[in-house]
């Protein structure tokens, strides 16, 4: 028993000793929560493609911000603002559906992105773009991190109500004054932002992941918003730490391990939720066509 607390003792303690793991840790939490309470609103408006669309649409930006020298936000987020305004007009000028639209442009830009990166002289960068480099932040980049990261919690703080009436009933929000239109543009811009805050923890790939699979998990265990916000936050913390553990120890993708992370909360929950889970159902099901079969009485 001793032996079986000092091993897992050493598992938490022994990368705690290493800088660079410090520092995924603090990138991997701060944006799994982001992204996680942002989820949420995708979750129930039902934004998933969109969310897919925007983390793919930046890939332009980042290239070309590298290019040029800039901070890798800005191209981001002028790309990830610029793709969601082009849906929008084509989706009011055109007879195409917007999920055909959000196909075409989000595929489109992320096209343009992989052309920019063929430019580029050195390999590594396209690694660091698509599929995270958590392991190798530098100031800048927790600094970056922290501050959008901040900027998009205090939004969500002040305007959560209108926000949440958004989601649940448009028409409703604009009965009470409240425009549905700025809300959603407002709700895309911080997707924007949450996207940039998370490219640096799993990339370009998997950031749609986090913006998604928190909420959808949170959603399946509890009918109140509230709560929801509070258990896809600690999904997303939990995720983080076992992710950037796991990497550590197995030598594997760090982002990789995150969103695995959040997969494996999400099939626990689909399976085993009290009131959502697929076996609870399952087994309720059967004791409730046990219970009407013990009930009925043979005909004399």
């Amino acid at each position: 028993m001793d032996a079986l607390i000092t091993g897992v003792t050493e598992w938490f303690t022994v990368p705690l000793q290493f800088e660079f793991v410090r520092r995924a840790l603090l990138v991997g939490v701060v944006a799994g929560v982001v992204c996680a309470v942002l989820s949420c609103w995708m979750t129930l408006v039902g934004w998933s493609l969109m969310g897919d669309a925007v983390s793919h649409a930046v890939l332009p930006g980042v290239v070309l911000s590298f290019m040029f020298g800039l901070p890798f936000a800005v191209g981001a987020l002028v790309f990830g603002a610029g793709s969601v305004a082009l849906i929008g007009v084509v989706n009011r000028t055109s007879r195409v559906k917007e999920d055909a639209v959000i196909g075409v442009v989000f595929t489109a830009m992320f096209a343009l992105g992989l052309v920019l990166v063929s430019r580029v002289p050195s390999q590594t960068d396209l690694g660091h773009i698509l599929f995270g480099n958590v392991l190798g932040v530098s100031d800048s980049d927790i600094w970056q991190v922290l501050v959008l990261a901040a900027v998009v919690l205090a939004v969500v703080w002040y305007k959560h109500r209108d926000l949440t009436l958004y989601a649940f009933d448009p028409v409703h929000a604009h009965a009470l004054g409240i425009n549905p239109r700025l809300l959603e543009t407002l709700l895309l811009g911080l997707l924007s932002v949450t996207v940039v805050v998370a490219l640096q923890a799993v990339g370009i790939i998997l950031v749609v992941a986090m913006v998604i699979i928190p909420g959808a998990t949170a959603y399946l265990l509890t009918d109140r918003f509230e709560r929801m916000l509070l258990i896809s936050a600690a999904i997303a913390v939990a995720a983080a730490v076992a992710g950037v553990f796991t990497s550590f120890h197995l030598n594997v993708s760090t982002g990789g391990s995150i969103v695995l992370a959040q997969a494996a909360a999400f099939t626990l929950a689909y399976l085993l939720s009290p009131r959502q889970g697929v076996l609870r159902r399952g087994l309720s099901a059967r004791r409730r066509r046990a219970r009407g079969r013990s009930s009925v009485t043979p005909a004399s």
